[in-house]
C-alpha cells in the first residue's frame, strides 16, 4: 500500500504570494537582518523520499526540523536543531521529547511553519515530511528559498525510512545504523519477555472530548505492537491514512480488546493546539473519567478486566522516530512484562 499523499491543488496567485513573502523576508524588507547564512562551499547530494536530489551542506550545522519525526530523528542522531515546530495538538515541543527539546525554539505549528522565524534563524538545512507540510508545493517552495529542504517521509510511512533519509541528510548514516540496531535489540528482548501474551489482543485508543479514535497499524503505536508480535482486534488489524481513525459511539465495541492502551491529546487539535488539556498521564486519567460516562464504555471487556493502560498521548497517539519507538517498546514492557 502506498502512503504517498496526493499533491494539493494550489492556485498560482497563492504560490506567488507565499514566495513573495519569503523573498521579502530574506531581502530584509521587514526591517531586520533576515538573510540566511551563506552556504558552505562543500556540499553533498542527498536523494529524498520523493526521489528528488538535493544539494545539502557536507556538514550541516544549523538544522531546522519541521515535524515530530524529523525532530525525533535529529535528536536520536545526537544533533540539536536550531528550531522546530510544536507537537501535534500541543503548544510546545512534543511532550515525550520535552526533556531533550524543551529549550529548542518553536518556529511555528505542525503544518503551519512560521516563514519569518525560520528565515531569521538562518538554517543551512531544513527537514520536513508528510506529517508536517503534506507535500504542500507552495510551502515547500517557500522553504527552499530559505535553505535546502529534504523531504524525509510520508504520513503513515515506514518510520525507519523517514529516519534513514534524515540521517543521510545529516551525513550520519553510520550513526543511524547503530540507532536502528539498538531498536532491534530492544524489540527482541521485550518480545521474548512478552511471549506469554501472544494470544491476547491489544487496542490503542486516543480519546478526544466525548469520542474515541483508533491508532491503526501504520502509526508508531501500531508499528511497535506489530514489531512485538502482539495482535490487534479485527477492526484495528489494518492500515489507515496516516492519522487516527474516528469511531462513532454506536460502534464503540471497535475499540475493545483484552488490553487497551489509552491516551489523549487533551482538548487540543492540530488546528487549535492551545485549546487546553494535557497529553500526558494526567490528561489520560481525565480522558478516562470522561470516557466512563459514555454509555457502553464500562461494558468493554478491557474495562471490566481492569486492563485499561493509561499512556502519554503525545507518544502513543501521534508520530515520531526512534526515540519514540524505543519509548513505546519500554512502555509495553513496563505495563505487561
Amino acid at each position: 500500500m502506498s502512503h504517498a499523499p496526493a499533491l494539493c491543488r494550489w492556485t498560482r496567485p497563492l504560490l506567488s504570494a507565499v514566495l513573495a513573502l519569503v523573498l521579502c523576508l530574506l531581502s530584509g524588507c521587514a526591517g531586520a537582518a533576515q538573510q540566511p547564512a551563506s552556504p558552505a562551499s562543500a556540499t553533498r547530494t542527498v536523494t529524498d523520499v520523493t526521489g528528488a536530489q538535493v544539494q545539502v551542506p557536507a556538514e550541516p550545522r544549523r538544522v531546522v526540523a519541521l515535524s515530530e519525526p524529523t525532530l525525533d530523528a535529529v535528536l536520536a542522531l545526537g544533533v540539536t536543531p536550531i528550531g522546530t515546530v510544536s507537537g501535534r495538538g500541543q503548544s510546545g515541543v512534543p511532550n515525550y521529547l520535552a526533556d531533550r527539546a524543551g529549550s529548542i525554539p518553536v518556529l511555528g505549528g505542525i503544518g503551519q511553519p512560521n516563514f519569518e522565524a525560520i528565515g531569521a534563524a538562518k538554517p543551512d538545512l531544513i527537514l520536513v515530511d508528510g506529517t508536517s507540510v503534506n507535500n504542500n508545493p507552495p510551502v515547500l517552495e517557500a522553504l527552499r528559498q530559505i535553505a535546502p529542504v529534504v523531504y524525509t517521509g510520508y504520513a503513515g510511512g515506514e518510520w525507519r525510512t523517514n529516519f534513514t533519509v534524515a540521517a543521510a541528510a545529516l551525513g550520519l548514516e553510520q550513526r543511524g545504523g547503530q540507532v536502528l540496531a539498538g531498536y532491534a535489540e530492544n524489540v527482541a528482548s521485550t518480545r521474548a519477555a512478552l511471549a506469554g501474551l501472544q494470544d491476547k489482543t491489544f487496542s490503542i485508543v486516543r480519546w478526544q472530548g466525548t469520542a474515541p479514535a483508533l491508532i491503526l497499524k501504520e502509526l508508531p503505536g501500531g508499528q511497535a505492537l506489530n514489531d512485538l508480535g502482539l495482535r490487534r482486534p479485527a477492526a484495528q488489524d489494518t492500515f489507515g491514512r496516516g492519522h487516527s481513525e474516528p469511531v462513532s459511539l454506536e460502534n464503540l465495541q471497535q475499540i475493545d480488546a483484552d488490553y487497551i492502551f489509552f491516551g489523549t491529546l487533551g482538548g487540543s487539535s492540530v488546528g487549535n493546539p492551545n485549546a487546553g488539556g494535557s497529553s500526558g498521564l494526567d490528561g489520560a486519567r481525565q480522558a478516562l473519567d470522561a470516557a466512563v460516562q459514555v454509555p457502553g464504555f464500562t461494558s468493554l471487556a478491557a474495562y471490566r478486566a481492569d486492563h485499561i493502560i493509561l499512556v502519554d498521548g503525545s507518544a502513543w497517539t501521534s508520530t515520531g522516530g526512534p526515540l519514540l519507538m524505543n519509548r513505546l517498546i519500554d512502555d509495553v514492557r513496563a505495563a505487561l512484562g
